[in-house]
């Protein structure tokens, strides 16, 4: 009786098995922007890398996934010179992300919901070894995915001239909540 049971949620299980698809990442195709503004309005802006990604849908909605993002690839787009070279070494260094003890970030995704064409999705993005629960949507567009996310890097210790950590800062004050921007094309 027992064979004939567990046969029978074998079958009845085919179907969501076979619904499900692993998305890998096009790491080259894809894109991350990320935004930093300080409280006078100013900003900086760059891209990061993908190292890899993928990502597991059925019956269009996201089961799971998982995105890492090599940190070593922190460029500043919107000055050039020494200036450049100047915010990425302090962008990588302890003040900001620890790029030599923290080479990774990654970002698991736990579920999503529908919302007409687009996902709500609910994953932890870890920074420095430290874990935020975040939400965000993704929008589908053509045969890719845009997303946009912004995290709080102060929950991941990230403290250089932060008003969660220090106080009187006044216009050196640079904002806690930092955007991403994805372009997510998948193989």
């Amino acid at each position: 009786m027992n064979i004939l049971k567990n046969l029978t949620l074998i079958l009845l299980s085919l179907p969501i098995l076979l619904s499900a698809q692993t998305s890998t990442l096009n790491t080259e195709m894809s894109k991350l922007k990320w935004t930093g503004k300080k409280i006078t309005n100013s900003s900086h802006y760059g891209s990061l890398k993908f190292k890899s990604g993928e990502v597991m849908f059925s019956d269009g909605l996201i089961e799971s996934g998982k995105f890492v993002v090599d940190m070593t690839t922190i460029n500043v787009e919107d000055i050039q010179g020494n200036g450049k070279s100047r915010l990425e070494g302090h962008l990588r260094s302890d003040d900001f992300f620890s790029v030599d003890s923290f080479k990774e970030a990654t970002l698991v995704l736990k579920s999503s919901a529908k919302d007409g064409e687009n996902l709500n999705v609910k994953g932890t993005l870890s920074i420095k070894g430290l874990d935020s629960e975040v939400e965000f949507v993704m929008i589908k567009d053509g045969s890719n995915w845009k997303s946009k996310l912004t995290f709080d890097r102060s929950k991941h210790n990230v403290r250089f001239r932060s008003g969660s950590f220090f106080q009187n800062l006044g216009d050196n004050l640079i904002l806690d909540d930092i955007e991403l921007e994805a372009i997510l094309s998948f193989n």
